[in-house]
């Protein structure tokens, strides 16, 4: 059975750790603060916390205004604030997609009811640079390599026309919202700086666990128009951002060359929401 070292526990003066869930890159453990109460320990596998540390400095500045509390940060764990949940992304996989988008959309304006700072985080310009170097695989089939070209024009449109940068969770989505005692509060954040339109992008993909669903236009159309005011933005900017990060995150997967893609097919139905 997996054990949390002690020098971590007294470190951070922590006690009765349990594992609340697992990744690739880190450990979540349920642990005891020393006034009784519980937090979340994030232990990262490796030497740093990959690209995870800009959120957390993002986090620190929102200081629970529509964030979860992050009590501390190490260079390989940070302890928070325990989120009892649910998350928006359960609410929708058991049926109520139209609750949780209203949740998501006053999650988001919480976050943002002021200008984020962007100091010392990745620009999107960055992220968006694999997507611009994506290379595709001889059997990479002619309607993918056609909407990826699409997707490279639109996101190199979306850039050159951003507002002023601020910060940006960065990876806004359902998944990424649990209810606290204080109402829905966003985690996980990822930190980029940029425009505010990118933020619920990566929204319009999610949850997982309901493939078709977010694979309906009915259903994108209706996301979009309530998330929109939320940001000052319309929903044909937060479709076309949608559009663009479907694309870049093909292109993250495919490590540099592409053949074939799960999300060929949503990329296809956004970007024609997207010009519509």
């Amino acid at each position: 059975m997996e054990t949390l070292p002690d020098s971590i526990l007294q470190a951070h003066g922590l006690r009765a750790a349990q594992v609340a869930e697992r990744s690739a890159l880190a450990t979540i453990w349920r642990v005891t603060r020393g006034d009784g109460s519980p937090a979340a320990l994030k232990v990262y596998h490796g030497s740093d916390m990959a690209n995870e540390a800009p959120g957390f400095a993002l986090m620190q500045a929102l200081d629970g205004h529509g964030a979860a509390l992050v009590h501390s940060v190490g260079r390989t764990t940070a302890l928070m604030e325990w989120l009892d949940g649910p998350s928006l992304g359960d609410m929708v996989r058991a049926g109520d997609d139209v609750t949780a988008t209203a949740e998501l959309a006053a999650t988001a304006a919480r976050l943002h009811a002021r200008a984020l700072p962007c100091d010392g985080l990745p620009v999107l310009a960055d992220w968006f640079a694999a997507l611009f170097a994506l290379q595709f695989a001889p059997d990479c089939p002619a309607p993918a390599r056609r909407d990826i070209a699409a997707a490279r024009a639109l996101a190199r449109r979306l850039l050159d026309s951003q507002g002023p940068a601020r910060g940006l969770h960065g990876d806004l989505h359902h998944d990424n919202i649990r209810l606290c005692s204080r109402g829905y509060v966003a985690f996980d954040a990822k930190g980029v700086a940029g425009d505010i339109g990118y933020e619920l992008a990566n929204a319009l993909r999610n949850p997982s666990g309901v493939p078709d669903l977010i694979r309906d236009p009915a259903v994108l159309r209706r996301r979009a128009s309530v998330w929109a005011p939320a940001l000052g933005q319309t929903p044909d900017r937060l479709l076309q951002w949608g559009a663009a990060k479907c694309a870049l995150s093909i292109a993250w997967r495919a490590g540099g060359t592409l053949a074939c893609d799960r999300e060929l097919d949503l990329l296809s139905i956004l970007l024609g929401l997207g010009r519509a």
